[in-house]
């Protein structure tokens, strides 16, 4: 995993919060990302590069695999991925 600075849980969102939080775009600014990609259910670890550009103050377009998986990814003040199309939303706790 040469060169992975961030970790990708495939089946969670929580871990776009690190490089989201590490690179600390402004809008309009984009960086690549190698990130350890443990796929699910298989256990597998593989590299991933990815690329997050910031849209807005609450949303980030994240590309994977060279562009072959693209999302909008809707985030807090914090940085916590609040909703990520077709896969994943938070729900308020009140």
């Amino acid at each position: 995993m040469a060169g992975c600075i961030d970790l990708d849980l495939n089946f969670s969102p929580s871990t776009n919060l690190l490089p989201i939080r590490r690179l600390n775009l402004a809008v309009g600014q984009e960086a690549a990302v190698r990130a350890a990609w443990l796929r699910f259910p298989g256990f597998t670890l593989e590299p991933l590069e990815q690329l997050y550009r910031r849209v807005d103050a609450t949303t980030y377009r994240y590309e994977s695999a060279g562009g072959r998986f693209v999302a909008n990814l809707q985030v807090n003040a914090e940085g916590f991925v609040t909703y990520y199309p077709k896969f994943w939303q938070a729900e308020s706790g009140t």
